[in-house]
């Protein structure tokens, strides 16, 4: 029954396993050492390892980690290498250092390589036990730094190693043919003796390389600035960067890229900055002024490598356009020079920039904002500039002259409003457009209502409704005045009215709206013309009650039918009337386009065939200022205009000159218009009068920002106030401080500011 029992308590026991422990003597250590695996390391770096028996020699490290003797297998090993590497891997490199020397150092590389990789196989249960234990190098890294410190790192191969690489880059860079993939080979090998680093490769090879190029490139750099001008030498330095770039990454290693590039930026490009870009006969003067677009968009390229490259350019660039446009607006300051050639010249210089701007320097924003303050600052030197630039979009506005299609108006006119966001007495021009608009409205000059009306609506998109109000007005005006004419044409038809046989057309003009005319429009009219003005005044005052209508004779003009009864002369080469040999006596009509004044001065002439100035002067009450402008043209104009002949034959008018018809006066057209001696600028007196207008609006507009601005804020500084104000009128234009404290000094003279007690430089608002 016992041994029943005893049966069952061995079935409820489970069967372990147990370590066999077992202990190894040293002699038994160093037989696996000596005869197993040194000689198996041995044969491996002899290239003999056919007959080795990997599993066995495995087994036996595996034995030795085992049994605690770890350390011995790893300190032997390294050993073995060492004395391998010392004796035939080092002396063979050191005996190829003139033969060969990269292909031996890179096979030395590669076989060793090779064998401490079989190595590291065999050892491998000694990298994972014993190695990670104690914290050492795995076998194939210890195998890689022995390489780097007893080979590589051995003094005279350093050197060597060193020397030779720098040699064959030089030797490239001088054209010459190289060995690409012995040096490839030479750069990879260092980069793997960092392991993971890349300090061998920098110390070694990269840090005397870059050194070597800086000298070599800072040589070169004297060289080809001496030889070359700006645009070969960009071009040579973009062609060397690109070398470098390759290189380094075909044959170097590709971190040196970088480096190498910076080296060659900061000695081909940043130390000659200036230098290039102001070299004479070649610098960027020269490119903008012979138009060298592909050489700025190089230089713009390569100059965005360095710091301030791109500001050096523009800092060239805006010095050229400056100079440029300052030669421009100085050279048309003269006031024989054309208006529009002045704005042509300035458009042509804009046109050339923004095709530099978009072809070579890439639509920068910096160029773009240099360009236009470039612009800014020199068309604002010439104080007729608005005055000019009204002419110009007058020119392309009215009748008679090049004849352009709808779209290429809009493109001039959009090119007209980039140079009037330029100006800064925007308040100006607005008089002067004022002016013009009202010319080519009221002598029917416009060539185009819509181009008018586009050109409004961009000045309104540009300046507001304030700036334009009252040009919308004056084309209002001309609307109800063409109504106005076809009632009084129905209102003379059913009242049976008798005018004489005049046509008579008036236009009304609101006043404000049109551009403030001389008070003295004395005029005395022909009597047959002033009965038809009364007929149009009773009929306008009786349709529109409490108006008031003041006649500007200055603005109207008139068809003339004349007739001439002598006998036609012909225009000789001195530009004096000859007789005919054979001319037939008969009347000539022809139809004569003459101003106001000039209608009511030939209508004398109905009644005395003789007039002298002073009569005339006197007959008409004309002034003497617009007699002679009216008189001018008629007498000494064009010989073909010459409706007078003048007693004496001189270009002054006295007051006993005497006029007479020219009654041999022809002309080859039934209708002949007779010019008007008007200038197309201003002469310095009406500028002076246009000013002193214009700065009489500004200080109704400088009290008005002052007041508005009083009337928020209650209470502000001097200095406040002015820069609120300045902000305020800078789209019209920029008032100086000086101006504005004068207008504040008015305020407060009139009550409309105060000064505190406590602080003089306080405004306060008085309600």
């Amino acid at each position: 029954m016992s041994k029943t029992s005893t049966n069952v308590d061995d079935k409820n026991k489970k069967m372990r396993i147990r370590q066999f422990f077992t202990t190894m003597d040293d002699r038994h250590v160093n037989d696996i050492w000596t005869t197993s695996l040194k000689a198996a390391i041995q044969e491996i770096q002899k290239k003999n390892n056919s007959g080795l028996s990997f599993e066995e020699l495995y087994r036996n490290a595996y034995t030795m980690v085992l049994h605690k003797h770890g350390e011995k297998l790893y300190t032997g090993t390294r050993e073995v290498v060492i004395e391998h590497l010392v004796k035939k891997v080092r002396q063979d490199v050191n005996d190829s250092l003139n033969n060969n020397f990269l292909g031996t150092l890179n096979s030395a590389w590669n076989d060793h390589r090779t064998a401490m990789i079989m190595i590291r196989d065999i050892l491998m249960y000694m990298d994972r036990v014993y190695v990670s234990g104690q914290k050492l190098e795995p076998v194939y890294n210890m195998g890689v730094i022995l390489f780097r410190d007893n080979v590589v790192r051995f003094a005279a191969i350093r050197d060597h190693l060193r020397q030779t690489l720098l040699d064959m880059v030089a030797k490239e860079r001088r054209g010459e043919i190289i060995e690409k993939s012995a040096v490839k080979n030479a750069c990879q090998m260092l980069m793997s003796l960092g392991i993971d680093s890349r300090s061998i490769y920098a110390d070694d090879f990269e840090t005397p390389f870059l050194s070597q190029s800086a000298e070599f490139y800072r040589l070169e750099s004297q060289k080809l600035l001496a030889e070359n001008s700006a645009s070969v030498y960009i071009h040579k330095v973009a062609a060397r960067i690109a070398e470098e770039a390759e290189r380094a990454v075909h044959y170097l290693d590709k971190s040196t890229e970088e480096r190498i590039i910076r080296v060659l930026e900061d000695e081909l490009i940043t130390k000659h900055l200036k230098t290039i870009v102001e070299m004479e006969n070649s610098g960027v003067y020269s490119m903008l002024k012979f138009n060298k677009c592909e050489d700025l968009a190089t230089m713009y390229k390569l100059f965005e490598r360095v710091p301030n490259g791109h500001l050096t350019i523009a800092d060239c660039m805006s010095s050229y356009l400056r100079e440029q446009g300052r030669a421009l607006v100085t050279e048309n300051a003269d006031e024989g020079k054309n208006a529009i050639t002045y704005i042509q010249s300035l458009l042509d210089l804009k046109d050339t920039f923004d095709y530099f701007l978009k072809h070579a320097f890439n639509e920068d924003k910096a160029f773009k904002k240099r360009i236009n303050s470039d612009f800014e600052y020199f068309i604002n030197l010439n104080q007729r500039s608005p005055e000019y630039l009204s002419l110009f979009i007058d020119d392309k506005l009215k009748k008679g002259g090049k004849e352009l299609g709808d779209q290429e108006v809009e493109v001039v006119l959009d090119k007209a409003m980039m140079l009037f966001r330029y100006l800064e007495e925007k308040d100006v021009f607005e008089r002067y457009y004022k002016q013009h608009l009202a010319k080519r409205l009221l002598l029917n000059k416009s060539a185009s209502d819509d181009a008018e009306k586009n050109m409004i609506s961009r000045l309104k998109t540009e300046c507001g409704c304030q700036f334009t109000c009252k040009l919308e007005g004056m084309f209002k005006d001309i609307t109800l005045s063409n109504s106005t004419a076809d009632d009084f044409r129905s209102h003379v038809t059913q009242k049976r009215l008798n005018l004489n046989g005049i046509d008579l057309f008036v236009r009304v003009l609101t006043t404000g709206f049109w551009p403030t005319q001389s008070n003295n429009n004395q005029c005395n009219l022909p009597a047959v013309v002033r009965e038809a003005y009364q007929c149009f005044h009773r009929f306008y005052l009786n349709k529109h009650s409490g108006r008031q209508l003041t006649l500007q004779p200055s603005l109207g003009s008139a068809d003339l039918i004349s007739i001439f009864y002598g006998k036609p002369k012909e225009d000789d080469a001195d530009g004096e009337f000859r007789p005919t040999t054979t001319t037939v006596l008969k009347e000539r009509k022809h139809t004569l386009q003459v101003s106001t004044y000039q209608m009511v001065i030939l209508m004398l002439y109905n009644t005395k065939e003789s007039w002298t100035y002073e009569e005339m002067h006197h007959e008409t009450d004309i002034s003497e200022k617009d007699l002679q402008r009216a008189l001018l043209p008629l007498a000494m104009g064009k010989p073909s205009q010459r409706i007078f002949l003048k007693e004496p034959k001189t270009k002054d008018i006295q007051p006993n000159d005497k006029f007479t018809v020219n009654d041999s006066f022809t002309s080859k057209l039934y209708r002949v218009k007779i010019n008007p001696l008007t200038a197309k600028t201003e002469s310095d007196p009406e500028r002076q009068e246009t000013r002193n207008k214009v700065e009489d609006d500004r200080k109704h507009e400088i009290d008005a920002a002052i007041v508005r601005t009083m009337k928020t804020r209650k209470t502000m500084s001097h200095a406040q106030l002015v820069a609120e104000v300045t902000h305020q009128l800078k789209a019209r234009f920029t008032p100086s401080p000086g101006f504005i404290k004068k207008r504040i000094e008015s305020l407060i003279e009139r009550d409309y500011l105060s000064r505190l007690s406590d602080d003089r430089k306080m405004y306060n608002y008085v309600a």
